[in-house]
């Protein structure tokens, strides 16, 4: 299993609109760095929700539940999607400053390429930012 995260800014797709819909399509993405994660993802893999922009905190966890295929808001065959679905909110949502100051944080993706949207995690970053979040 891999672990990634994505980002969305609320005001466009927040995590409540995600768990009503309870599923998605993650789709618009522009940047080759983040469409080549898309297409590394698998079913069964675990990704968590970050709130960019507004709250800059990680809120829930979701799943890949389709991996990667033609992005349908585009005919441009570069860009890729997966299917996400909900799998729970996070108790304590977990901030932007508390995993800069976490030192097992130190190399994670949000930090060293902050305007990714779709990035991968490390098992150890993953369940670093769970145990955060009790």
């Amino acid at each position: 299993m891999n672990y990634w995260l994505v980002k969305s800014e609320p005001f466009k797709y927040s995590w409540e609109k995600f768990e009503k819909d309870k599923l998605t399509t993650w789709d618009g993405v522009r940047n080759y760095q983040a469409r080549n994660n898309l297409r590394e993802m698998q079913l069964g893999d675990q990704v968590l929700f970050y709130h960019s922009n507004e709250g800059k905190e990680i809120v829930g966890i979701a799943e890949v539940v389709r991996e990667s295929y033609q992005d349908p808001t585009t005919e441009d065959t570069n860009w890729l999607v997966v299917d996400l679905k909900p799998v729970k909110k996070l108790k304590k949502t977990v901030t932007l400053e508390q995993i800069k100051s976490n030192d097992l944080l130190s190399n994670i993706g949000l930090i060293r390429q902050g305007r990714l949207s779709v990035m991968k995690v490390e098992k150890m970053e993953f369940d670093t930012i769970i145990k955060l979040s009790k």
